[in-house]
């Protein structure tokens, strides 16, 4: 099991660094490859992005029902190789619209590792997988980042689309040994499903009520986050005079170190704080680190990015870590389709209003509204859950579906 935990980490980390590499950059990219300049433009790209995979999860978490993930995996990575290719050649604005969006269908399939591992482990490991994930996520966001600032500055930016397939075809290579390796067979075998007793139907409406509950925050909360994503690189360009996409893409990581060190810490430390009380403290702490990033002062930015990630890594990795406490491990996947859904929601809210508001009033308008709402996160979340807020962190996943 170990081994196979280890390789689902390695294919996690390997499809985020490919999957982010023009996250920063889809703006630059659109210029120097199509010599498209609207910001909406690339609001409107990176909501169509999100939509597709949001909308493509769950369904594979559906196949994933019948067939075994690694299966799945090996034949979608393979469909998305060839898509890849395909948006590295074309000259066609609309066709490469239509490929990588098509190819975002295929390659929404590996966000079922997530589920998968979290099968693989008690519910007592949960809150470290669940910060590994994160890390992982932040990570892979450093490395795609960083390999996107590279290909952008020394290569041709459409070089990008060669560099997916590549990892594509690496992901199949992983997927194979493993199915040779522990011989796992592409069906996966159908339990009859027992007679439910009322009062499991009933616990089982507690939680479904909890999930729709950090669905609605989850969609606020990633829309708060995301309204500074896309063109931070830009702003951060535009305040230190600096036209080096390698060092922008640094500055745009550090929420990614700050996650490692959360990591750490917390595997040192025995934390009994609630999760609703952590994620109030560091929701406030990321508004503030949101005030310091709107400030013209590059060092004021460096420690607004430091605390932002810092709030980011505590919320993000607490909501997770509800839902699957409270989640039978056979509906891992559909369960955290529906908060991957509504995540995108936001992220999607988000990037249609971003490009609107850069264009008609300028960088700085993106701070002020992430932290309106995360103020608005705030209050819907403590209204939500403020029974829960002194609960301790021990008795949460015996307790949450009685929400």
């Amino acid at each position: 099991m170990m081994t196979l935990k280890r390789i689902l980490i390695a294919l996690t980390l390997v499809s985020v660094v490919a999957d982010t590499m023009l996250l920063p950059f889809y703006s630059q990219f659109f210029s120097a490859a199509f010599g498209i300049e609207s910001s909406q433009h690339v609001g409107f790209y990176i909501a169509a992005c999100c939509f597709t995979v949001m909308s493509a999860f769950p369904l594979w978490a559906k196949v994933a029902k019948r067939f075994h993930e690694l299966h799945i995996w090996v034949y979608t990575q393979m469909i998305a190789a060839m898509l890849g290719v395909y948006c590295y050649t074309t000259t066609s604005i609309v066709h490469f619209w239509i490929a990588s969006q098509l190819m975002l269908v295929f390659k929404a399939s590996y966000l079922l590792i997530y589920p998968y591992v979290m099968r693989l482990e008690e519910k007592e490991k949960h809150l470290g997988v669940a910060g590994l994930f994160s890390v992982l996520m932040h990570f892979g966001a450093i490395g795609g980042a960083l390999l996107g600032g590279f290909v952008l500055q020394m290569l041709s930016p459409k070089d990008v689309y060669l560099v997916m397939p590549i990892s594509d075809i690496i992901q199949v290579i992983m997927c194979v040994v493993l199915i040779v390796h522990l011989g796992v067979s592409a069906r996966v075998s159908q339990p009859v499903p027992p007679s439910t007793p009322v009062s499991e139907a009933s616990s089982s409406q507690k939680v479904t009520s909890l999930v729709a509950r950090l669905c609605a925050v989850s969609a606020l909360f990633y829309f708060s986050a995301f309204l500074i994503r896309p063109f931070f690189s830009r702003y951060w360009e535009q305040i230190s005079g600096a036209q080096n996409e390698f060092i922008t893409a640094w500055v745009y990581a550090i929420p990614a170190w700050v996650a490692l060190l959360c990591l750490w810490w917390s595997r040192r430390q025995k934390n009994t704080q609630s999760h609703f009380f952590v994620i109030v403290n560091a929701s406030v702490i990321a508004m503030v680190g949101l005030m310091l990033q709107a400030s013209p002062n590059e060092w004021a930015i460096f420690i607004g990015r430091c605390l932002f990630g810092f709030g980011l890594y505590q919320i993000t990795v607490r909501l997770e870590v509800i839902l699957f406490d409270v989640s039978e491990p056979a509906q891992y996947a559909s369960d955290f389709s529906k908060l991957h859904f509504f995540q995108n929601v936001g992220v999607i809210g988000a990037s249609f209003m971003v490009g609107y508001l850069v264009d008609s009033m300028g960088l700085q308008s993106m701070f002020i509204a992430s932290l309106i709402g995360f103020a608005a996160f705030l209050a819907l979340f403590y209204g939500l859950f403020q029974r829960k807020l002194s609960k301790p962190i021990e008795s949460t996943g015996s307790t949450e579906a009685n929400a």
